[in-house]
């Protein structure tokens, strides 16, 4: 396995981040607990959750099943950088979303408990809150932090203004602020590439694409199809995606043929290679699949190979190989 700092840290991730979304609703328990062993036997230290996975509101379905399997051996704690979310609903009240101080520290309580540990190593902001300032964001995150209960503060879904936003406060007063943001980037979806990804590498905030394979149109989901499988690439949102990019979606198939390689792994093999990225996330729903995933580590995309991904998939914008404002103008 290979390892690299989470954005400016010192702290040492894997190159791919164990996503636990489909642990409870895809995954059953004790399958959920075979593919986090097998992880760690891979090498695999950085897993993801959030508080909402399992998707029975305040429950916590996900988070407990990872707590449950920490329960079964104290070790495996120790072995793991552990990353949940804070945001979403988790009661009908009205404190009970959001990134007030009092859901975050009702949150993080929460997530304690379901995980059964005493500290969360990644605590990311699930998603942007324009109702509350981000004093209050900071306040209640440094108390977590004094108190020993997270190390770490993170974000997710933030626009490029909102990572340079997120850091007035922090840098003020001589602290670390945000490490890292989740989100969506893949071949297919590059708009990060425009503000996030240049915002982050200027912060120094390590990025962690989540959907890296675009929700299983990046993984063969043509040939998966005609072979009568491909269910994740099966979904309305998926559908609508193949309409759209029919055409490039089974030359990109056909690429990756010829590369001899598998276009999951190839999709991650070049998120691997963009600057910034730490650690895309993965979401096996099988020991099978986390088997593979690791093939990704070892390819190396040449200037020929990423030349033609980049006119199947091009970044957005009319001059799409450059950051924002180049990118739509001079």
């Amino acid at each position: 396995m290979d390892y690299t700092h989470l954005g400016r840290t010192g702290l040492s991730v894997s190159r791919l981040c164990l996503g636990t979304m489909n642990f409870g609703p895809e995954t059953s328990e004790s399958d959920s607990h075979a593919i986090m062993d097998r992880a760690h036997e891979h090498g695999i230290n950085f897993f993801d959750t959030a508080d909402v996975y399992g998707w029975e509101k305040g429950e916590g379905v996900t988070e407990q099943i990872i707590g449950r399997w920490f329960a079964g051996d104290p070790a495996r704690r120790d072995r793991t950088v552990l990353a949940t979310k804070v945001y979403g609903a988790m009661g009908d009240g009205p404190n009970d979303e959001k990134l007030s101080a009092l859901h975050i520290r009702r949150s993080c309580e929460a997530s304690l408990r379901r995980l059964q540990t005493d500290h969360i190593d990644l605590y990311q902001m699930h998603h942007v809150d324009r109702d509350t300032p981000w004093e209050e964001i900071w306040e209640a995150l440094e108390t977590l932090r004094a108190q020993g209960k997270i190390l770490y503060a993170g974000s997710s879904n933030f626009a490029g203004w909102h990572l340079a936003q997120a850091q007035e406060i922090p840098r003020a007063h001589h602290r670390l602020g945000l490490v890292s943001e989740q989100s969506i980037y893949n071949l297919m979806n590059r708009w990060v590439e425009l503000e996030v990804l240049p915002a982050a590498r200027h912060h120094g905030i390590g990025l962690i694409p989540w959907s890296p394979l675009n929700g299983g149109l990046l993984s063969g989901a043509i040939r998966k199809q005609r072979e009568g499988g491909g269910s994740r690439s099966g979904s309305e949102r998926a559908a609508a995606g193949m309409a759209a990019h029919r055409d490039a979606i089974e030359a990109y198939e056909n690429l990756c043929g010829e590369l001899g390689e598998d276009p999951a792994h190839v999709g991650l093999a070049w998120l691997l290679g963009r600057d910034g990225v730490t650690a895309p996330i993965i979401g096996p729903r099988t020991i099978g699949q986390l088997d593979g995933t690791l093939r990704a580590l070892e390819i190396r995309l040449d200037d020929a190979t990423l030349a033609k991904l980049d006119e199947l998939f091009p970044s957005p914008g009319p001059n799409g190989d450059k950051p924002a404002p180049e990118a739509y103008a001079w």
